[in-house]
């Protein structure tokens, strides 16, 4: 009876330790996930309001991701790389 307790606490010991382990990587994939959703809508903004003026940044998934890993400061760098090209 009394290794069935032991046993029982190193498994869920066990599951702890590796759902730790697992959920880290998921978080920053989720946290990517979503700024680049944040990014495209930041994109989609620029466009609409840079469209009165024919001012227009490709939406897609590098540019997305860009913004997703860069925050503002990486729609800053796409509107001056847009700007000097």
């Amino acid at each position: 009876m009394d290794t069935n307790i032991i046993t029982y606490l190193a498994c869920i010991s066990f599951l702890f330790l590796f759902g730790k382990i697992f959920i880290v990587p998921i978080r920053k994939i989720l946290k990517l996930v979503l700024n680049s959703i944040l990014g495209g809508i930041t994109i989609f903004l620029i466009n609409l309001i840079g469209g009165v003026w024919g001012f227009h940044i490709g939406l897609n998934f590098f540019t997305s991701i860009l913004i997703g890993f860069l925050g503002l400061p990486g729609a800053v760098c796409l509107v001056i790389i847009k700007l000097l090209i």
